[in-house]
């Protein structure tokens, strides 16, 4: 973990960054999903941003999670495809200019991939939280963070401690 996270891309934090803080500023915003640890962690982010990005004089961060509709999820899983989950959310509510954050430890969860290719045709701006060697998403992202571990715990609590950072940033300033 110590030399995971050392070895943190600060650059591609910082593009995250002001991808969001440029969606903030146009009052755009901002899509997050994953599965399992990474559903819960887009649920903590969307919060965090939503709450405890909050900075005087600034726009107030617009911030969801895919996975806190449960209704909706699993609707769409039960009458298409587990694979479509996140992509037929974002087909309703996503528009140019908006932000959709994926977050996979693989980087190759097919609802996470079918999500960001949506969030593409419509023109918003794609992030992924990826671990291991980043998998297919870190190809599809416009922007991408990839936790540097070959573990799927670790990689979890790595995109936790990134969300943490990319909010502490949007509230004080990196």
């Amino acid at each position: 973990m110590r030399n995971a996270l050392s070895n943190l891309p600060v650059d591609d934090i910082n593009h995250v960054v002001m991808l969001i803080e440029e969606a903030r500023v146009n009052g755009k915003k901002i899509y997050i999903f994953g599965n399992g640890g990474s559903a819960a962690t887009a649920s903590h982010f969307a919060c965090d941003l939503s709450k405890g990005a909050i900075t005087d004089g600034k726009p107030r961060i617009k911030a969801f999670a895919l996975t806190d509709n449960v209704h909706l999820l699993t609707a769409w899983a039960n009458d298409t495809d587990y694979d479509r989950i996140f992509a037929e959310q974002l087909e309703n509510y996503i528009e140019m200019g908006d932000v959709a954050i994926g977050i996979s430890g693989s980087g190759n969860s097919q609802n996470v991939l079918n999500g960001m290719k949506v969030a593409k045709e419509k023109g918003a701006s794609t992030v992924g939280f990826i671990g291991y060697d980043g998998g297919k998403l870190k190809d599809i992202v416009d922007a991408h963070v990839i936790a540097p571990i070959h573990n799927m715990e670790q990689s979890e609590d790595i995109h936790l401690l990134l969300e943490h950072i990319v909010t502490s940033c949007l509230r004080d300033g990196c």
